[in-house]
């Protein structure tokens, strides 16, 4: 999910996409895709000092979302990255699948099973990746098996409920999947496509009626659309999983300001929280002399300001995370969502980055810890929201 402004224009490639139109280009591949390997957690940890939790835990360590009967590992794994040729994560996607393929079964070795993707990420790449990955690992014992959830994109044609089930097929198709876990509107329509937005909820109720998803969520839902939406859910009886929201130690709008966290717990759905690690920021990766250059349009997200500013915050988390079993920063920062009740979905684009997500498993920071993180957070100027937060 995005979390720099997005405007009408900026949907106009999706756009194009959904009414079956060429899409740009990704740049020319490595030239050759590194061999698969097929050692799954033992190689993640050689390659990283992260990975200090055990499957037990993994095993343990699960959330129920919302009313719905749908049990997850308590943080799951964004497919933003994977496949992508917008050119917001890299710009070689193809060279990226083998990495890729072996951070899916780590997760799943480790038993991250929740894996969230939609139809625009990639124009529909990162779900076709998905169902190769899900056929290359098909009879691995050593798995878990994985709860796929995607999301249908409001794009500018889509006026009527039928538009949902349509969509949610032809995801399936390049899934390679006969259903769904669970399915999610993306954003809300804005503008004059506001009008669709109950269109939209009524689809999302034939999806599950139609036995093609086990629950159905939304996605950057303000807190009057959450409540119309549970509503709306519960007189069909459709189980209602969650709410996708952009949360953070960096970005607690949703908690502080708007009052969404508060309309997710009043009608008992989950919290979904994308961008946990704000895009890498509480990685510590970019922050200091000797940061990593960040490099497109994510770039527009690391003020020289917030890249200096931070630097304090990730010491103590450091510090916090040595006390923890050598937890990194970005350990830590998921765990913070996931104290706070929420299931965050960091991306993992290999082996290694999988294999950090499955050590957030298995513990819980303390409240004092909270209080110290999120003191320290208040210094340094918050993540820019989604927009999709205020239509």
């Amino acid at each position: 999910m995005r979390t720099t402004t997005t405007t009408p224009s900026a949907l106009a490639p999706w756009a194009r996409w959904a009414r079956g139109a060429p899409i740009p280009r990704a740049r020319a591949a490595r030239a050759a895709v590194r061999a698969r390997a097929p050692a799954l957690l033992a190689r993640a940890s050689s390659e990283s000092e992260t990975t200090t939790t055990t499957s037990s835990a993994s095993t343990t360590d699960r959330v129920t979302l919302g009313t719905s009967d749908l049990s997850v590992a308590a943080t799951g794994v964004g497919a933003w990255a994977w496949g992508d040729r917008s050119g917001y994560w890299g710009d070689d996607w193809r060279g990226d699948r083998a990495r890729n393929l072996r951070a899916y079964e780590t997760l799943l070795a480790g038993g991250v099973d929740f894996i969230d993707t939609a139809e625009v990420y990639g124009f529909g790449k990162s779900e076709e990746l998905i169902a190769e990955f899900a056929r290359s690992t098909a009879g691995d014992d050593a798995l878990v098996d994985p709860v796929f959830a995607t999301k249908f994109a409001p794009l500018p044609l889509r006026w009527t409920a039928s538009a949902v089930p349509d969509a949610l097929e032809k995801s399936l198709a390049r899934m390679g999947q006969k259903k769904i876990g669970l399915y999610m509107q993306h954003w809300p329509g804005f503008g004059i496509q506001d009008v669709a937005n109950d269109a939209f909820l009524e689809g999302l109720c034939l999806c599950y009626e139609r036995g093609l998803c086990d629950a159905v969520g939304v996605s950057n839902f303000n807190a009057a659309r959450v409540a119309t939406a549970a509503k709306k859910f519960a007189s069909r009886g459709v189980p209602f999983a969650s709410n996708q929201i952009q949360y953070s130690l960096l970005y607690r709008d949703p908690e502080l300001k708007t009052g969404v966290v508060q309309a997710c717990e009043d009608v008992g759905v989950t919290v979904v929280a994308y961008s946990p690690m704000a895009q890498g920021l509480l990685t510590g990766k970019y922050s200091g002399a000797g940061a990593a250059a960040v490099k497109g349009p994510r770039g527009a997200v690391f003020s020289d300001a917030r890249r200096a500013a931070v630097g304090e915050l990730v010491d103590l988390m450091k510090s916090i995370g040595k006390e923890r079993g050598d937890k990194t920063p970005a350990q830590v920062a998921v765990n913070y969502c996931m104290t706070k009740g929420s299931v965050p979905i960091p991306g993992a684009k290999d082996a290694a980055q999988a294999a950090s997500v499955v050590g957030c498993l298995g513990w819980r920071l303390s409240e004092g810890e909270v209080r110290e993180l999120e003191k320290a957070a208040g210094k340094v100027p918050a993540s820019p929201g989604a927009p999709f937060e205020a239509w």
